[in-house]
């Protein structure tokens, strides 16, 4: 039996707490499950979890959401953070607070905290100038705009002027450096690291506007009731409140107990508040640092990114309702890589669902359960009848046990789960190695096929029992029906601990039953919100000739819209491509670029007409090979509806627009 080397250590795990703007899609909803399935695993590697998540629940677009639903920013915050707990709740997720950023004791705590940061003279009030987004709860200058809009979600911004107060970031600037420096896993994964020190800190850090005057929905600043203290610093600081710390001295045992946190984990479009602007409110308050912040990659649609108006956003208890709770953890734990997105589609579900879940897990406890009690009445013995091929079985067993707990130190969630289920693949082949059925068709043979079964219902035990963290309702079925229960993981190093002479359950449940794809389908399309129509459009006067209907592609957002780079090009040089009866080749300058592009404008243009035009050129296209040539763009045109007619859409000739210049 081994030893639990962590009884009694403190691990304070956190979500970035949830705003309280609409219901969490599948995407959002991934950061609970995953913080879930880490804080499982700590607690099954024996450490002593402390499980935050929570709601964020102030700021000006919660008060104009409110206003639109003709209800209090209180009672809207209050139906939202109800409905986001729920779905927490159904994910079968084990958090041990849930915080409220309207709970008392932490709006009292926040005011504490700004008093103290404005005492320091960290803060000072001053009047700012420039440009608001109302998502992200941002101001931004002229020189940090993207394309005239917001940088962090590109969405338009807002002009905006009024008295507020400032927290003085640059006087902390060098000491975060140094801290980032010398602590390398402060900031996971690395590239996050660098993006944050390259893009942020290094070229200087600006004062912050921490307070506002223009709303109301907010913590009132006790000693200036005209100003609510800015979203991201009462956001923030629940990770403390939580705990219970108190400004005064006065904090809780739990505080004490469990800060500084050992992980917060958040998305990666807010590293940045969390690795810059929460450790220099910590430094300001004279309190620890998280040891570190690991920004976890987006789970996108496998068409693009979820939109309502598309009609292809996911929610957790639609997902939930077609494959399950559990089946649900296990696509987006196993599918989400360490760094990059990952995406999901119901095709993708149902092919993880029976391949994974059907054939490799639930395949296996059907066929282990049913042979034991078809050939010895359920019974379960092991009499020593081991033979060579054993050993690579065990030894397989055993060490995928230490690489699933090693990829879980490194928070390699997936790569973890990819060696539970290499358990389940090895016992598998270990049946088609050893044929339990010839087996018992010799009765010389009654021994081994004992020993045979054994080893696979101690197999599947301890990948049963590691997949708790993952699969926690699954992980407690599989063990019921082999009437045992849940290895700890520091026994895992050791095989053979299956009591022998259980006797397993006489009828085992259809853990997962394979899906048709179409089925699933037509319940997805039942299930799934519709996209929103495009407005009717106007009739012509009876006296015109009626145009033909136009067809709309799906709306995008503007997020998805900004991503497109259009600049002015000139064209220095143009060829027809040989064969091709539509391709003319472009050689394109754009600013001090040159690039090739080809256009099927054969048609309408000769190549030498196109030398000395200045077009609209897609810049940020991925490169294409076209009739054997890499096309480096698109250039832009409109068609005419019956396709007879097209021209190049070109800048206003009575302005000299030069090559390079933006598309905007």
């Amino acid at each position: 039996m081994g030893e639990n080397k962590n009884k009694g250590i403190p691990y304070y795990i956190t979500t970035a707490i949830a705003y309280t703007s609409g219901k969490p899609h599948i995407g959002n909803t991934y950061e609970i499950v995953l913080a879930d399935a880490i804080a499982r695993f700590k607690r099954e590697q024996g450490y002593d979890v402390r499980f935050q998540t929570g709601t964020d629940e102030h700021g000006l677009k919660i008060e104009q959401k409110a206003e639109a639903a003709g209800v209090t920013p209180q009672e809207f915050v209050d139906g939202v953070a109800g409905e986001i707990r729920r779905i927490w709740d159904l994910m079968d997720t084990s958090y041990d607070k849930f915080i409220r950023t309207t709970d008392e004791y932490h709006v009292k705590q926040v005011q504490k905290m700004f008093r103290k940061m404005y005492d320091k003279g960290d803060i000072y009030k001053g009047a700012y100038e420039g440009w608001y987004c109302t998502p992200c709860e941002s101001f931004w200058t002229d020189t940090q705009l993207k394309d005239g809009c917001c940088p962090d979600c590109g969405r338009p911004v807002q002009k905006a002027k009024e008295e507020a107060y400032f927290f003085r970031m640059s006087k902390y600037a060098p000491k975060l450096i140094d801290y980032i420096n010398e602590h390398p896993e402060f900031i996971q994964p690395v590239s996050r690291k660098n993006e944050m020190m390259n893009n942020f800190l290094l070229p200087g850090l600006q004062d912050l506007c921490v307070s506002r005057t223009s709303f109301k929905w907010g913590i009132p600043v006790d000693f200036d009731d005209k100003h609510v203290v800015y979203v991201w610093l009462d956001a923030l600081t629940n990770y403390i409140t939580g705990l219970g710390y108190d400004v005064d001295g006065n904090s809780d045992e739990l505080y004490k107990k469990y800060w500084p946190a050992d992980l917060h984990l958040i998305g990666k479009d807010i590293i940045r508040f969390h690795t810059i602007y929460w450790p220099i409110f910590l430094m300001s308050l004279d309190l620890p640092l998280p040891k570190q912040v690991f920004g976890h990659p987006w789970l996108l649609m496998a068409d693009g990114k979820m939109s309502k108006s598309k009609g292809n956003v996911l929610y957790a208890d639609t997902l939930a309702e077609v494959f399950g709770v559990d089946a649900v953890r296990y696509f987006v734990l196993h599918e989400m890589p360490f760094e990059n997105d990952g995406s999901i589609s119901w095709e993708l579900m149902v092919e993880r669902f029976n391949s994974d879940l059907a054939n490799i897990l639930g395949n296996l406890v059907s066929r282990t359960i049913s042979m034991t009690n078809k050939y010895f009445g359920g019974i379960v013995e092991n009499n020593g009848a081991a033979e060579e091929i054993d050993d690579d079985l065990i030894d397989t067993i055993l060490d995928c046990v230490q690489k699933a707990d090693s990829k879980m130190n490194e928070l390699r969630v997936a790569d973890a789960i990819t060696e539970i289920f290499n358990i389940f693949r090895r016992c598998n082949k270990y049946i088609d190695e050893t044929m339990p059925w010839a087996l018992a068709k010799d009765e010389s043979k009654t021994e081994r096929l004992k020993t045979v079964l054994y080893n696979l219902t101690e197999g599947i035990t301890i990948g049963a029992s590691l997949l708790a963290s993952f699969m926690p309702g699954t992980s407690g079925k599989i063990l019921e029906e082999l009437a045992t229960e849940k290895r700890a993981l520091w026994d895992m190093d050791t095989f053979g601990l299956y009591p022998n002479g259980n006797k397993v359950t006489e009828k085992p449940e259809i853990l997962f039953a394979r899906m048709d794809v179409e089925e699933v389908l037509k319940k997805a399309e039942a299930l799934m919100p519709k996209p929103k129509e495009e407005p009717a459009q106007e009739k012509e006067d009876a006296s015109k000739e009626e145009a033909a209907p136009m067809t709309h592609k799906p709306t995008v957002t503007y997020d998805d819209f900004a991503k497109l780079e259009f600049r002015i090009g000139e064209v220095i040089a143009c060829e027809e491509v040989p064969k091709s009866k539509k391709l003319l080749k472009e050689t394109i300058r754009i600013g001090n670029e040159t690039r090739t592009v080809l256009s099927g404008i054969k048609k309408w243009y000769k190549p030498e007409d196109m030398v000395g035009k200045k077009v609209m050129v897609v810049c940020n296209l991925e490169p294409r090979a076209i009739a054997g040539i890499e096309s480096q763009g698109m250039v832009v045109a409109a068609e005419s509806p019956d396709g007879e007619m097209l021209a190049l859409m070109t800048p206003d000739p009575e302005h000299d627009m030069p090559s390079g210049a933006e598309v905007c």
